[in-house]
């Protein structure tokens, strides 16, 4: 998402009359499983934990969000959902490839 002014570039005004009705967000259009190309990633963080991160869903937040509960429930761990990546403490690449396939979605492990 862009994060540009979406109010034309007025910034101040003096103007006590103007009114400016606010801009609502475009919710981009998810596209269906079978046109998902998603990558499967381990990834290390400080201390060396390990994080199974999902990237390359093409959606909105809310479908986002549910499919990244639906692995955190499946997978029985905890993680979350930012920069549109679903982020799974530990290594959980192989449980999640065979999730994402079941339900339709084109997935693929990604990385070393």
């Amino acid at each position: 998402m862009s994060k540009k002014n979406k109010q034309g570039g007025l910034v101040f005004s003096t103007n006590r009359n103007l009114n400016i009705e606010p801009v609502k967000p475009e919710q981009e259009e998810t596209l269906p499983p079978q046109q998902q190309n998603l990558r499967i990633f381990l990834d290390r963080l400080g201390g060396g934990k390990l994080v199974t991160r999902i990237s390359d869903f093409v959606g909105n937040t809310d479908d986002l969000e549910t499919l990244g509960k639906m692995l955190k429930q499946k997978c029985g761990v905890g993680g979350s959902i930012k920069n549109f990546e679903i982020l799974l403490q530990g290594d959980h690449r192989d449980k999640v490839l065979k999730l994402l396939i079941d339900a339709n979605y084109k997935a693929k492990k990604a990385g070393g």
